[in-house]
Protein backbone atom coordinates (compact mmCIF):
# COMPACT_ATOMS: atom_id res chain seq x y z
CA UNK A 1 0.00 0.00 0.00
CA UNK A 2 1.22 3.82 -0.86
CA UNK A 3 0.85 6.64 1.55
CA UNK A 4 -2.00 8.99 0.98
CA UNK A 5 -1.51 11.82 -0.97
CA UNK A 6 -0.40 14.75 1.98
CA UNK A 7 -2.79 16.90 2.51
CA UNK A 8 -1.83 20.69 2.95
CA UNK A 9 -4.91 22.13 5.65
CA UNK A 10 -3.45 25.63 4.99
CA UNK A 11 -4.10 25.29 1.52
CA UNK A 12 -7.45 23.42 1.87
CA UNK A 13 -8.73 26.51 4.39
CA UNK A 14 -7.53 29.28 2.54
CA UNK A 15 -9.71 32.27 3.17
CA UNK A 16 -12.45 33.50 0.66
CA UNK A 17 -12.50 37.16 -0.17
CA UNK A 18 -14.21 39.52 2.13
CA UNK A 19 -16.56 41.00 -0.23
CA UNK A 20 -17.11 37.39 -2.14
CA UNK A 21 -17.68 36.89 -6.10
CA UNK A 22 -18.09 40.17 -7.42
CA UNK A 23 -20.41 40.09 -10.83
CA UNK A 24 -19.46 41.87 -13.67
CA UNK A 25 -22.68 42.69 -14.54
CA UNK A 26 -23.17 46.50 -13.12
CA UNK A 27 -26.36 46.04 -10.40
CA UNK A 28 -29.30 49.16 -11.44
CA UNK A 29 -33.20 48.87 -10.98
CA UNK A 30 -35.03 47.87 -13.93
CA UNK A 31 -37.20 50.17 -15.62
CA UNK A 32 -39.81 50.01 -18.51
CA UNK A 33 -37.46 50.29 -20.55
CA UNK A 34 -36.04 46.97 -19.75
CA UNK A 35 -39.64 45.43 -20.03
CA UNK A 36 -40.42 46.58 -23.40
CA UNK A 37 -36.79 45.28 -24.61
CA UNK A 38 -37.97 41.93 -23.28
CA UNK A 39 -41.42 42.01 -24.88
CA UNK A 40 -39.99 43.20 -28.49
CA UNK A 41 -37.96 40.41 -28.07
CA UNK A 42 -41.09 37.57 -27.13
CA UNK A 43 -43.30 38.94 -30.46
CA UNK A 44 -40.79 38.97 -32.71
CA UNK A 45 -39.34 35.85 -32.29
CA UNK A 46 -43.15 33.83 -32.23
CA UNK A 47 -44.08 32.45 -35.67
CA UNK A 48 -47.95 33.57 -34.63
CA UNK A 49 -46.53 36.80 -35.47
CA UNK A 50 -45.26 36.30 -38.96
CA UNK A 51 -48.23 34.49 -40.21
CA UNK A 52 -50.49 37.05 -38.42
CA UNK A 53 -48.73 39.86 -39.68
CA UNK A 54 -47.89 38.42 -42.65
CA UNK A 55 -51.65 37.55 -43.44
CA UNK A 56 -52.80 41.31 -42.71
CA UNK A 57 -50.30 42.37 -45.39
CA UNK A 58 -51.64 40.28 -47.83
CA UNK A 59 -55.33 41.54 -47.11
CA UNK A 60 -54.67 45.18 -47.16
CA UNK A 61 -52.57 45.25 -49.85
CA UNK A 62 -54.27 42.49 -51.88
CA UNK A 63 -57.59 43.91 -51.45
CA UNK A 64 -57.00 47.13 -51.87
CA UNK A 65 -55.32 46.51 -55.44
CA UNK A 66 -58.37 44.23 -56.16
CA UNK A 67 -61.10 46.45 -55.86
CA UNK A 68 -58.96 49.17 -57.37
CA UNK A 69 -59.30 47.18 -60.25
CA UNK A 70 -62.22 46.17 -60.60
CA UNK A 71 -63.77 49.87 -59.88
CA UNK A 72 -61.12 50.48 -62.94
CA UNK A 73 -62.50 48.21 -65.09
CA UNK A 74 -65.79 49.25 -64.78
CA UNK A 75 -65.94 53.15 -64.15
CA UNK A 76 -63.39 53.84 -66.85
CA UNK A 77 -59.73 55.05 -67.47
CA UNK A 78 -61.08 58.79 -65.87
CA UNK A 79 -62.91 58.25 -62.32
CA UNK A 80 -62.02 61.57 -59.97
CA UNK A 81 -65.21 61.02 -58.22
CA UNK A 82 -65.95 57.86 -57.41
CA UNK A 83 -68.50 58.89 -55.20
CA UNK A 84 -70.44 61.69 -54.30
CA UNK A 85 -67.97 63.76 -52.41
CA UNK A 86 -65.36 60.31 -52.02
CA UNK A 87 -61.46 59.82 -53.89
CA UNK A 88 -59.77 56.69 -54.59
CA UNK A 89 -58.50 56.42 -51.35
CA UNK A 90 -61.61 55.46 -49.50
CA UNK A 91 -61.86 51.84 -51.46
CA UNK A 92 -58.71 51.20 -48.96
CA UNK A 93 -61.21 50.36 -46.22
CA UNK A 94 -62.62 46.93 -47.37
CA UNK A 95 -58.54 45.59 -47.02
CA UNK A 96 -58.07 47.55 -43.64
CA UNK A 97 -61.67 45.48 -42.75
CA UNK A 98 -60.38 42.19 -43.46
CA UNK A 99 -56.55 42.68 -42.07
CA UNK A 100 -58.44 43.91 -38.58
CA UNK A 101 -59.15 40.32 -37.87
CA UNK A 102 -55.35 39.73 -38.22
CA UNK A 103 -54.77 42.48 -35.42
CA UNK A 104 -57.64 41.27 -33.07
CA UNK A 105 -56.35 37.73 -33.23
CA UNK A 106 -52.67 38.60 -32.23
CA UNK A 107 -53.52 41.09 -30.08
CA UNK A 108 -55.28 38.48 -28.19
CA UNK A 109 -52.65 35.84 -28.65
CA UNK A 110 -49.85 38.10 -26.86
CA UNK A 111 -51.43 37.50 -23.52
CA UNK A 112 -53.86 34.47 -24.12
CA UNK A 113 -50.77 32.32 -25.66
CA UNK A 114 -48.62 32.94 -22.02
CA UNK A 115 -51.51 32.09 -19.83
CA UNK A 116 -51.97 29.02 -21.78
CA UNK A 117 -48.22 28.15 -22.01
CA UNK A 118 -47.28 28.79 -18.69
CA UNK A 119 -44.75 31.04 -20.05
CA UNK A 120 -46.71 34.06 -17.87
CA UNK A 121 -45.59 33.55 -14.76
CA UNK A 122 -41.52 33.63 -16.00
CA UNK A 123 -42.67 36.75 -17.49
CA UNK A 124 -44.15 37.73 -13.65
CA UNK A 125 -41.33 36.28 -11.73
CA UNK A 126 -38.66 38.39 -13.78
CA UNK A 127 -40.77 41.82 -13.78
CA UNK A 128 -42.92 41.12 -10.45
CA UNK A 129 -45.16 45.04 -11.51
CA UNK A 130 -48.38 43.75 -13.16
CA UNK A 131 -48.80 47.27 -14.47
CA UNK A 132 -44.77 47.08 -16.21
CA UNK A 133 -45.69 43.99 -17.72
CA UNK A 134 -48.98 45.39 -18.85
CA UNK A 135 -47.83 48.89 -20.42
CA UNK A 136 -44.87 46.98 -22.25
CA UNK A 137 -47.16 44.30 -24.10
CA UNK A 138 -49.54 47.31 -24.96
CA UNK A 139 -46.57 50.07 -26.22
CA UNK A 140 -45.02 47.20 -27.94
CA UNK A 141 -47.80 45.92 -30.20
CA UNK A 142 -49.83 49.62 -30.13
CA UNK A 143 -46.11 50.41 -32.39
CA UNK A 144 -45.98 47.82 -34.49
CA UNK A 145 -49.59 47.67 -35.48
CA UNK A 146 -49.46 51.63 -35.67
CA UNK A 147 -46.28 51.49 -38.14
CA UNK A 148 -46.77 48.77 -40.18
CA UNK A 149 -50.61 49.80 -40.96
CA UNK A 150 -49.42 53.53 -42.09
CA UNK A 151 -46.73 52.12 -44.28
CA UNK A 152 -50.13 49.38 -45.68
CA UNK A 153 -52.25 52.44 -46.22
CA UNK A 154 -50.14 55.08 -47.68
CA UNK A 155 -49.03 52.04 -50.48
CA UNK A 156 -52.62 51.06 -50.97
CA UNK A 157 -53.55 54.71 -51.15
CA UNK A 158 -50.99 55.24 -53.62
CA UNK A 159 -51.32 52.54 -55.86
CA UNK A 160 -55.00 52.66 -56.10
CA UNK A 161 -54.45 56.42 -57.33
CA UNK A 162 -52.66 55.15 -60.13
CA UNK A 163 -54.83 52.47 -60.71
CA UNK A 164 -58.54 54.70 -61.27
CA UNK A 165 -56.05 57.81 -62.23
CA UNK A 166 -58.23 59.56 -59.93
CA UNK A 167 -57.28 62.69 -58.02
CA UNK A 168 -55.14 62.98 -54.84
CA UNK A 169 -57.12 63.97 -52.17
CA UNK A 170 -55.94 66.68 -49.87
CA UNK A 171 -53.47 66.42 -47.01
CA UNK A 172 -56.36 66.28 -44.32
CA UNK A 173 -57.90 63.54 -45.96
CA UNK A 174 -54.65 61.92 -46.35
CA UNK A 175 -53.73 61.90 -42.42
CA UNK A 176 -57.27 61.04 -41.77
CA UNK A 177 -56.99 58.16 -44.09
CA UNK A 178 -53.65 57.06 -42.96
CA UNK A 179 -52.79 58.82 -40.06
CA UNK A 180 -56.12 57.83 -38.41
CA UNK A 181 -56.71 54.72 -40.07
CA UNK A 182 -53.70 53.27 -38.18
CA UNK A 183 -54.14 54.92 -34.84
CA UNK A 184 -57.55 53.67 -34.92
CA UNK A 185 -56.46 50.03 -35.62
CA UNK A 186 -53.16 50.10 -33.49
CA UNK A 187 -55.80 50.85 -30.62
CA UNK A 188 -58.06 48.07 -31.93
CA UNK A 189 -54.89 45.42 -31.03
CA UNK A 190 -54.35 47.14 -27.66
CA UNK A 191 -57.88 46.61 -26.74
CA UNK A 192 -58.24 43.06 -27.91
CA UNK A 193 -54.97 42.42 -25.50
CA UNK A 194 -56.94 43.50 -22.65
CA UNK A 195 -60.01 41.06 -23.76
CA UNK A 196 -56.89 38.67 -23.99
CA UNK A 197 -56.09 38.87 -20.20
CA UNK A 198 -59.87 39.26 -18.94
CA UNK A 199 -60.61 36.04 -20.71
CA UNK A 200 -57.57 34.07 -20.74
CA UNK A 201 -58.64 31.87 -23.08
CA UNK A 202 -57.36 32.55 -26.94
CA UNK A 203 -60.39 31.16 -29.00
CA UNK A 204 -62.99 32.46 -26.30
CA UNK A 205 -61.22 36.16 -26.51
CA UNK A 206 -60.84 36.13 -30.10
CA UNK A 207 -64.79 34.98 -30.78
CA UNK A 208 -65.67 37.71 -27.89
CA UNK A 209 -63.51 40.43 -29.60
CA UNK A 210 -64.88 39.44 -33.32
CA UNK A 211 -68.30 39.44 -32.06
CA UNK A 212 -67.50 43.39 -30.51
CA UNK A 213 -66.56 43.95 -34.14
CA UNK A 214 -69.66 42.13 -35.97
CA UNK A 215 -72.52 41.59 -33.72
CA UNK A 216 -73.92 45.51 -34.05
CA UNK A 217 -73.93 45.31 -37.33
CA UNK A 218 -75.71 41.80 -37.66
CA UNK A 219 -78.42 43.13 -35.05
CA UNK A 220 -78.66 46.38 -37.34
CA UNK A 221 -79.93 44.33 -40.47
CA UNK A 222 -82.51 42.11 -38.06
CA UNK A 223 -83.95 45.09 -36.11
CA UNK A 224 -84.11 47.71 -39.56
CA UNK A 225 -87.86 46.60 -39.99
CA UNK A 226 -88.93 46.36 -35.98
CA UNK A 227 -86.85 49.11 -34.22
CA UNK A 228 -85.33 51.56 -37.27
CA UNK A 229 -84.21 53.81 -33.87
CA UNK A 230 -81.98 51.07 -32.75
CA UNK A 231 -80.67 49.98 -35.91
CA UNK A 232 -79.47 53.26 -36.84
CA UNK A 233 -77.35 53.68 -33.76
CA UNK A 234 -76.12 49.75 -34.00
CA UNK A 235 -74.78 51.10 -37.47
CA UNK A 236 -73.77 54.69 -36.60
CA UNK A 237 -71.43 53.19 -33.51
CA UNK A 238 -70.42 49.92 -34.67
CA UNK A 239 -66.19 49.60 -35.16
CA UNK A 240 -66.82 49.35 -39.41
CA UNK A 241 -68.55 52.77 -39.04
CA UNK A 242 -66.49 54.15 -37.39
CA UNK A 243 -63.68 53.25 -39.03
CA UNK A 244 -65.21 54.46 -42.20
CA UNK A 245 -65.67 57.95 -41.39
CA UNK A 246 -62.06 58.51 -41.34
CA UNK A 247 -62.16 58.40 -45.33
CA UNK A 248 -63.19 61.18 -47.28
CA UNK A 249 -66.72 60.81 -48.70
CA UNK A 250 -68.10 57.34 -46.63
CA UNK A 251 -68.62 59.12 -43.29
CA UNK A 252 -70.65 56.90 -41.37
CA UNK A 253 -73.37 54.28 -41.72
CA UNK A 254 -77.02 54.82 -40.98
CA UNK A 255 -78.65 57.90 -40.62
CA UNK A 256 -76.37 60.13 -39.73
CA UNK A 257 -75.49 62.37 -36.91
CA UNK A 258 -72.67 58.96 -35.86
CA UNK A 259 -69.05 59.79 -34.59
CA UNK A 260 -67.21 60.65 -37.68
CA UNK A 261 -62.92 60.54 -38.15
CA UNK A 262 -61.33 61.88 -35.07
CA UNK A 263 -64.26 61.64 -32.98
CA UNK A 264 -64.35 57.90 -33.59
CA UNK A 265 -60.94 57.64 -32.40
CA UNK A 266 -61.56 59.56 -28.92
CA UNK A 267 -64.27 57.16 -27.89
CA UNK A 268 -61.88 54.16 -28.59
CA UNK A 269 -59.51 55.54 -26.55
CA UNK A 270 -61.65 55.72 -23.49
CA UNK A 271 -62.97 52.25 -24.09
CA UNK A 272 -59.49 50.87 -24.55
CA UNK A 273 -58.23 53.06 -21.39
CA UNK A 274 -61.72 51.40 -19.53
CA UNK A 275 -60.18 47.95 -21.06
CA UNK A 276 -56.58 48.00 -19.57
CA UNK A 277 -57.99 49.27 -16.46
CA UNK A 278 -59.95 45.97 -16.00
CA UNK A 279 -57.24 44.06 -17.62
CA UNK A 280 -54.35 45.46 -14.72
CA UNK A 281 -57.14 44.58 -11.77
CA UNK A 282 -57.47 41.18 -13.11
CA UNK A 283 -54.32 40.53 -13.45
CA UNK A 284 -53.15 41.95 -10.31
CA UNK A 285 -55.79 40.16 -7.62
CA UNK A 286 -56.15 36.41 -9.84
CA UNK A 287 -53.20 33.67 -9.77
CA UNK A 288 -51.90 33.41 -12.92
Amino acid sequence: MTAPYPSHPEQDRAPLPQDGYVSPVPERRAHLGDAVVAEWTKIRSLRSTMWSLGGMVLLVLGTGVLVAWGVAATSGPRTEELRPGGTAVSFGLFGVLLGGMCVITLGVMTFSGEFSTGLIRTTLTACPSRARVLAAKAAVYFTLVFTLMLALTLVVGVLQLVILDAVSPSTGQWVSATVGVSLYMALLGVLSQALGVLVKHGAGAITAMLGVVLLPLVMAMFLSSSLPGVSGALLRYSIPSQLASFYPGLGSFGDGGGPTGWVSLWILLGVTALGLAGAYAALDRRDT
